[in-house]
């Protein structure tokens, strides 16, 4: 058998202390040739909150890590009896490779954040917000548009009695 992705459950929340154990007891079991990486898919998110920019870690998908591993009976039960790992992801509890194409996806995901984190806007298209800085600062508005690789949200304000669209930056303005 060849090394293939598996996705594991664990406890959600901890997803770090989890891999870490994981990757003590392969090393102290000396399965290193069988068990070669353990990842908690995650990403950087960039978001402003007070007036600072802060970029933090955020979860692909909460309550699961992924591992590249051989299954034979040692590795499976070396897994399995690591505290806080729930199952292998899979049909009648037995473990199912993911497909190359979904391992391809979540490490290019998880790469490209790391060198430009992604912007985490807080509004959605038909949200009220208030505009907080710039020429149309203290104005109400509707979102109409969000578009995240840009950091841009199209707000419609209301000027002379006339709905007008403004194109402003994430930062610039706050959900009511």
């Amino acid at each position: 058998m060849a090394l293939e992705w598996y996705i594991l459950r664990v406890h959600n929340g901890q997803e770090e202390q989890i891999r870490e154990s994981l990757e003590k007891r392969v090393k102290t079991f000396g399965m290193e040739d069988l068990v070669k990486k353990v990842l908690v898919p995650t990403e950087r998110v960039s978001e402003i909150k007070g007036g600072k920019k802060r970029v933090t870690r955020k979860k692909l998908y909460p309550g699961y890590i992924m591992v590249q591993m051989e299954i034979t009976e040692e590795s499976w039960f070396l897994v399995k009896e690591t505290p806080g790992i729930g199952d292998f992801v899979g049909p009648y509890n037995k473990p199912s490779p993911m497909q190359p194409e979904e391992v391809e996806r979540i490490l290019i995901m998880t790469q490209a954040t790391e060198e430009a984190p992604k912007i985490k806007i807080g509004v959605e298209k038909g949200d009220p917000v208030k505009i907080k800085e710039g020429p149309f600062e203290n104005f109400d508005g509707v979102v109409e548009e969000v578009s995240p690789d840009k950091g841009m949200v199209k707000v419609i304000v209301t000027i002379f009695g006339r709905p007008t669209p403004v194109d402003l930056e994430y930062w610039q303005l706050e959900k009511i």
